[in-house]
Order: C-alpha cells, then sequence, then structure tokens
C-alpha cells in the first residue's frame, strides 16, 4: 500500500527526507554521548546540537540563541502560553481565534476555569479576522495574543505583522503557532512582531517527537519544565540529540528548496483545484484563495459526507483529510469551518488536500480522474438533495444550537 499511496495529507505530516534519516542514524549508533558532558566523546555531539540550531535558526530568520528545542507543537503551544502568563501574573486576559488548533483553544478554555478570560475572535467567510474586533478586544489587562500564522485546515494565513504592531499599542506578548507555515513560506523574525513562535519537525519532512520554540532575546520567559540546565534553562530534560540533528538538517534542506517547493506546489494545487471545480458541479473553495499557504485547498463537495469521500479514496490508495489529525475521529464537523459559517451542505463534504515537495504531477492526475466519479456515486445515495432545502435549513439551525 505505502509504495503505491498518494499521500495529500501533508498538513497532518510529512515524509522523512532520505537526508534528514542519513544524518539523523550516527545518533543513534555511534554518537551517543550526552551533549552536556564535558569530555570529547559529549563534546563532539554538542557541536552537532549546536550547528543543528543554527541550521533551523537560518530558516526563522533568528539567531541560534533564541531556539529552544521541545517535543513537538503542542509541547510548545503550552510551554509558550503558559510562560506568558507566568510572566505577567497581574494580567489576566487572552486574545485567540475561533480557528486556533487544539493545542492553544483546550488550553484557553482550561485557563479559563482558573480564573482568565479568553476572547475567542471571530472569522468571516473566508476564515481572515477582523482587525477592528482585535484592537476593540485588547486592554492593558490582556496578558497573551496567541494567534496562528496560517490555518491546518484551509491554509487561510492571517496578517500577523499587523496584527502585531497593535498588540504591542498595548504591552501584551505575542505568541504564533507557525506549525503550519514554517517551511513553506518565508518567514524573518529580525524584522517580526512576533515574541514567540511555535513550530514542529514532522511538518516540514522531519522526524516526529521534536519541535521548537522561538523566543525574542529580551522577552520574559517562565518555563514549565523544570530541571537540568539544558535549553539556558528554558526547557529542562536530556537533549532529544539523533532528532534535533534530523530538525536541523529538515530545516536547511526546506529552506534551500523553498522558493522552488512554493512555486511548484502552487502550481500543482491550483492545478487539482481548478479541474475539480470545473469537473465536479456543487462544490467550491473554503477559505481565503489569495492569503494562503501554496499547499493547501479545503474543497466542499456539497450534499455528501466527507467520510464518506475519504474512504473511496483510501480504495485508490489516496490519502487525503477532512480536518484536523488532532481531531480524527470525531464526528463533529469541523470547528474552523463552522467558525466561517459554511452551510451544512457544504460543511460535512468538505476535504483538505495539502500537498509536498515529493508531490507529482501524475499523482494529481489521478486524483482529477478519480473524484468526480467518487462524488457522482456519493450524491447518488445521499438522502438529501438542492432541493431540500426545509431539512437543510432545520439541519444548520440544530447546529447553530449545539
Amino acid at each position: 500500500m505505502q509504495n503505491n499511496c498518494i499521500y495529500l495529507d501533508n498538513n497532518a505530516t510529512t515524509k522523512v527526507d532520505p537526508e534528514v534519516i542519513e544524518v539523523m542514524l550516527p545518533y543513534l549508533t555511534d554518537y551517543y554521548g550526552n551533549p552536556s558532558s564535558m569530555h570529547t566523546f559529549g563534546g563532539q555531539v554538542g557541536k552537532a546540537v549546536r550547528t543543528a540550531r543554527e541550521q533551523l535558526a537560518a530558516i526563522l530568520g533568528a539567531d541560534e540563541s533564541e531556539i529552544v528545542y521541545t517535543s513537538c507543537g503542542t509541547e510548545g503551544d503550552n510551554a509558550a502560553i503558559r510562560a506568558a502568563l507566568l510572566a505577567q501574573p497581574e494580567k489576566r486576559h487572552i486574545v485567540t481565534t475561533q480557528v486556533e488548533h487544539p493545542a492553544v483553544l483546550n488550553v484557553c478554555k482550561q485557563l479559563e476555569t482558573q480564573g482568565y478570560s479568553v476572547t475567542y475572535l471571530s472569522v468571516n467567510n473566508q476564515g481572515q479576522l477582523d482587525l477592528d474586533e482585535l484592537e476593540a478586544s485588547l486592554t492593558g489587562n490582556t496578558a497573551l495574543v496567541t494567534i496562528m500564522y496560517a490555518n491546518n485546515e484551509t491554509g487561510t494565513i492571517f496578517p500577523i505583522e499587523q496584527i502585531g504592531l497593535r498588540v504591542k499599542e498595548y504591552g501584551a506578548i505575542f505568541h504564533v503557532d507557525a506549525v503550519q507555515a514554517v517551511g513553506k513560506i518565508p518567514l524573518n523574525m529580525k524584522t517580526s512582531t512576533v515574541d514567540m513562535l511555535t513550530l514542529s519537525g514532522h511538518k516540514l519532512h522531519g522526524p516526529k517527537g521534536i519541535g521548537a520554540l522561538y523566543i525574542r532575546r529580551g522577552v520574559r520567559f517562565r518555563p514549565f519544565m523544570i530541571g537540568g540546565h539544558q535549553e539556558r534553562g528554558r526547557r529542562a530534560g536530556t537533549e532529544n540529540v539523533p532528532a534535533i540533528i534530523a530538525l536541523g538538517k529538515a530545516a536547511e534542506l526546506e529552506l534551500l528548496h523553498l522558493e522552488e517547493a512554493i512555486a511548484r506546489e502552487r502550481k500543482l494545487r491550483d492545478r487539482l483545484e481548478q479541474t475539480l471545480l470545473a469537473k465536479i458541479p456543487d462544490c467550491v473553495v473554503n477559505g481565503d484563495v489569495t492569503q494562503r499557504l501554496p499547499n493547501t485547498t479545503n474543497i466542499g463537495f456539497k450534499y455528501i459526507e466527507g467520510e464518506a469521500i475519504l474512504l473511496l479514496l483510501n480504495k485508490y490508495g489516496i490519502c487525503a483529510s477532512s480536518g484536523s489529525a488532532c481531531t480524527s475521529g470525531s464526528l463533529e464537523p469541523s470547528h474552523v469551518l463552522r467558525a466561517m459559517g459554511l452551510p451544512y451542505t457544504t460543511l460535512h463534504g468538505s476535504i483538505r488536500f495539502s500537498l509536498c515537495r515529493y508531490t507529482t504531477e501524475a499523482e494529481i492526475d489521478q486524483v482529477i480522474e478519480v473524484m468526480p466519479s467518487i462524488v457522482e456515486r456519493l450524491r447518488a445515495l445521499s438522502p438529501f438533495k438542492n432541493d431540500d432545502a426545509g431539512w437543510l435549513q432545520g439541519q444548520e439551525q440544530a447546529l447553530a444550537h449545539r
């Protein structure tokens, strides 16, 4: 199956680059020393970790001293949010959005039970924020604004630098979940308004189990992983050396291929999207089609269920998604698409295709070939059609009151 797989679920995870595996393996076998050890055997490992840190810093346009390694994006988000609040105990207000990843949303919901107030900014039908709503939510009591760089389901990119300028006026810390953005669009922390930024290795052709948190020099940071002196005292625990080496190499390769990959993935994405819209009636692109990641399209196929589409795609060896992998298995419709106010007819039949630099034109052609018949087959079985306006309206009203 894996040899014939057409993998278009790269926002969920990515294939580990063979060059990444190659540089990682020696640190699982021969170079097993502790990078904090004083002897030469450990020191050579410590030197490799420093090189990897510089490689990762380069893709962010940051200084290597501003990088803190984590185990994943979820840890990075948690660490940033809690550090910002610990650094400003007198402030009790947080601003985020309704379309964040669960690693942010669920932390904010928990913090509400601990006496914090949270503003969840709305989005329009393209998934974009209203900057006036953001500004109206900010007060002197706002400790943190935490907003994703690019949405994992629609690819919609938020105006991060404009947001950051407004946040700075109120003295709040600005954290950005950039798990989907790093390696897909250019970033430069040296000129950015971002205070802290989260990334994850397995989203940019590195291994799972490694991530990083960028912390701008001068930003107060209170760690919640307490122990030894590792990561300049900002994240205790012996470093995951093989994964750190791998992440450094993955970042180096992504930066090397970035310009070419953006153009190529956008071309393939647009070919897939435009051809499906031309061949299949009653389908629509979800999200902002101008401000989005070059590798992502989210298409709503009206009157059918996304899970049924995925099952039939799977029979052809095609991997896609109906939303975030972190909410997979839930029968609830996507919280992102619900926040955008999509109609019930589209909400349940939306599929995300996310490409990478390994995606080929032949793979895109195969998806284009099978999708029309899949949709036609499912619509023939569908219990509701375009003329069932009353039933559909009732479903939408029920959903709105949940």
